[in-house]
């Protein structure tokens, strides 16, 4: 029996937006990120579910730094993440984290995220992740609008354009 594989022939299109992401300079925040014995698996390679520890990490320090964002006022929960995964990554990898806002709505936004690793001094993208994030408010159990001081500090950062 043969079988013949349509799929593979098919060209990826591609839009804009998924464009900008591979270009590393669109990108005004980098942090490194340090793996632990725990992260790989068995196979050698960190394990496809620590990438978003990996992405929550570099969250963490990214709105500590570019929003400083106030907590005890409002939380941010992950109404949704994805991950696309490229290259593998092994303990003797030395890997970073870049992080942006590239979007920012009433009640929410997306942070991007890309961790690259070090080959020959070149950085070689390992995965490519979103998450759209929710200002919540704990007391009242339901999404709030994101606080203007916070929203203005995203969009200084990233230099976006207040919609």
């Amino acid at each position: 029996m043969i079988f013949k594989t349509f799929w593979r022939n098919k060209v990826k299109t591609t839009d804009k937006k998924t464009d900008i992401i591979n270009h590393l300079d669109s990108f005004k925040y980098k942090t490194q990120i340090e793996t632990r014995f725990v992260d790989f698996d068995m196979m050698g390679h960190v394990n496809n579910a620590v990438y978003f520890t990996y992405m929550e990490i570099a969250r963490v320090k990214y709105w500590n730094t570019a929003v400083k964002w106030d907590w005890k006022k409002t939380g941010v929960v992950i109404a949704k993440a994805e991950l696309d995964y490229h290259t593998p990554i092994f303990p003797e990898d030395k890997i970073s984290m870049y992080v942006r806002t590239s979007r920012i709505g009433s009640s929410s936004f997306d942070l991007e995220y890309l961790l690259v690793k070090l080959v020959h001094g070149e950085e070689v993208i390992c995965s490519k992740g979103k998450t759209v994030c929710v200002a919540f408010d704990y007391i009242s159990k339901n999404s709030s609008p994101i606080p203007e001081d916070e929203k203005a500090k995203m969009i200084s950062f990233e230099q976006l354009l207040d919609n």
